[in-house]
């Protein structure tokens, strides 16, 4: 692999003198990495930078921790462009240095599944109101064709250019030679009417604002939300019955993609990830693009998995399994903004690097989607069009799954529409049924003095996802990161906030059993699983139900279980416990 910074020969470091004198020292900050240039090239591929902090002197780079030799470099700014050839070379963590700083640790895909995104000068307003790309589009090709050869040949056909591929789905972004939705909308009808295409994706808006977040009130500062699902148990459970003096039990290394923008490197939560986190080989590693406020969506839900503790902000989940842990990856990646094809393309290149859990804390529904009131929903919908065409995209991805990585699993919210998370008619992705997807849904500390065992203990969140679709509930409240030490963040709730607290748990119980299937880990969630609201015996009213009723078969084939009929609401600690249990069966 080569950067370009001068024109040196392999084996050399990555060394760049700039002219002037070295100003003050800030943080050196890695803020965005993007393919840039052919996206469809695999042997020389180029890379665009964003960066923070870099000054004039010399400057290295190391990849997987080696250092990276160098032949050209682009400067413009704060910008850098890089080529690099991937001949022999992996993903993995880029880190920049320079006099004696070092910055955030950025996950680089050598992975050939990459979109485009469109400027503000390339979308307009649809009829319903909703931004749409004008002239990009994605074709799905017909899995009995070349992919490659067939867009290309329609790319000419067309008038159009190829510009964006996900090559694992057959599916390649086309630059049309539309002016105006119109145009567009005609092209999009021929294409469709191909024999080769399977179907045509339209993108709507952008992936960021797809997040799912509520706007209820949160509750108290002091409630603990964590404690509803047994978070502290868990994680003593996990360090005293993994103490390395007992070498009854082999932990391994788990690795987990998350589709968020970044993370803000500067907040107490986050700062000592910067450097060569795998320095030491039993701490969680977290890469990611540097964000320029601590309290974003992409720093919260990592922080539930990797924050540091005791810091006043986050406390992450797998952070605090440290000291007996084998070392966890958590990679922030979503690549371009290029909305939910992006977020697709992003999560094929963290499985193809690796990945066995992708967080998911995104979610759109389908414009005229009413909520369990009968209210039209108003946020983060998309049109029946560009629903279609992501369906198919989806439909893509999860054949895919299942075929060439059967043992990966999609955790995604629920969402917080206070709607329907299984119906296809009214939202994405959530609707999909597919053992390698959990649907997540949120619940909140009661009012009610009572066990933490106790169905009474929490409630739904009002607006939390329902219906028999969603495999489980989790807090959906937590303390967002803070700028300086010590605070007490903001407290931000959504099903966003539940979902990582299931990959995180997914992520401990594979590495305790990495031979778990996805059908294996969803039976220990729901065996595991406490109970939160009414008994229904499987016929609940005015469609109330907040998860899938827990069976007789998830408690012993026990038909007077008295927690059959109930939704499940995530243990944490029962969880991990059912997970070593079943390693001692198998021995």
């Amino acid at each position: 692999m080569t950067f370009f910074v001068t024109a040196q020969r392999l084996g050399m470091s990555v060394l760049l003198l700039l002219a002037g004198p070295i100003m003050a020292a800030e943080p050196l900050r890695i803020q965005q990495l993007q393919r840039c240039g052919d996206l469809l090239a695999t042997s020389g591929q180029q890379f665009c930078l964003r960066v923070s902090g870099l000054q004039a002197g010399e400057w290295r780079a190391t990849l997987n921790g080696e250092a990276l030799p160098t032949q050209q470099a682009v400067r413009d700014g704060n910008k850098l462009q890089w080529h690099l050839d991937a001949e022999g070379k992996h993903s993995g963590p880029l880190l920049l240095e320079q006099a004696g700083r070092q910055s955030n640790p950025v996950w680089l895909t050598l992975g050939g599944s990459h979109v485009v995104a469109a400027t503000a000068d390339e979308v307009a307003k649809n009829m319903d109101g909703l931004t749409s790309y004008v002239d990009l589009v994605s074709v799905i090709v017909e899995e009995d064709y070349d992919g490659a050869k067939e867009a290309q040949r329609l790319a000419e056909k067309y008038g159009a250019k190829v510009v964006g591929a996900i090559p694992p789905l057959n599916t390649y972004q086309l630059r049309l030679p539309a002016k105006n939705l119109d145009e567009r909308d005609a092209t999009v009808l021929r294409l469709g009417g191909e024999v080769s295409v399977d179907a045509v994706v339209i993108e709507e808006s952008g992936a960021e604002e797809a997040l799912e977040t509520d706007a209820d009130k949160g509750p108290p500062a002091d409630n603990e939300e964590w404690a509803s699902n047994r978070f502290l148990d868990a994680v003593n459970f996990y360090q005293r019955r993994l103490q390395k003096d007992d070498s009854s039990l082999q932990t391994h290394p788990v690795r987990i993609g998350i589709i968020e923008r970044d993370v803000d490197f500067d907040s107490p939560d986050f700062a000592d990830y910067v450097g060569d986190c795998r320095k030491d080989s039993q701490r969680t590693c977290l890469y990611a693009r540097d964000a320029d406020r601590p309290d974003g969506h992409g720093s919260t839900v990592s922080g539930i998995l990797a924050a540091a503790w005791n810091k006043g902000g986050n406390s992450g989940f797998l952070r605090g399994l440290d000291k007996v842990g084998p070392g966890f990856d958590v990679i922030v990646a979503r690549d371009s903004d290029a909305g939910i094809t992006a977020n697709v393309a992003a999560s094929v290149n963290l499985v193809e690097d690796g990945a066995r859990i992708i967080n998911w804390s995104w979610g759109i529904h389908r414009v005229g989607a009413i909520d369990v009131n009968g209210d039209p929903i108003d946020s983060l919908v998309r049109s029946g069009i560009a629903m279609s065409g992501y369906e198919e995209l989806l439909e893509e991805f999860f054949l895919w799954l299942r075929q060439e990585h059967p043992d990966v699993v999609v955790v995604n919210s629920a969402g917080n529409g206070s709607s329907f998370s299984g119906r296809d008619e009214y939202r994405l992705p959530s609707s999909f049924v597919t053992d390698q997807l959990f649907v997540v849904g949120g619940h909140e500390r009661s009012d009610e003095d009572v066990p933490v065992d106790d169905s009474r203990y929490a409630t739904k969140r009002k607006a939390s996802n329902i219906d028999m679709r969603v495999d489980i509930t989790a807090a959906a409240c937590v303390h967002g990161s803070m700028a300086n030490e010590g605070e007490e963040g903001e407290v931000h709730c959504g099903t966003s906030y539940a979902t990582p607290l299931v990959a995180g748990l997914l992520a401990a119980m594979l590495s305790i059993n990495p031979d778990l299937e996805p059908d294996q880990l969803r039976m220990l969630l729901r065996r595991s699983a406490m109970t939160i609201g009414e008994e229904y015996d499987f016929e609940p009213t005015e469609g109330d139900d907040l998860t899938a009723p827990i069976l007789p078969s998830e408690r012993a084939n026990e038909l007077n279980n008295p927690d059959v009929g109930h939704s499940a609401r995530l243990d944490m600690y029962k969880a991990l416990d059912l997970t070593v249990q079943s390693l001692d069966r198998v021995r």
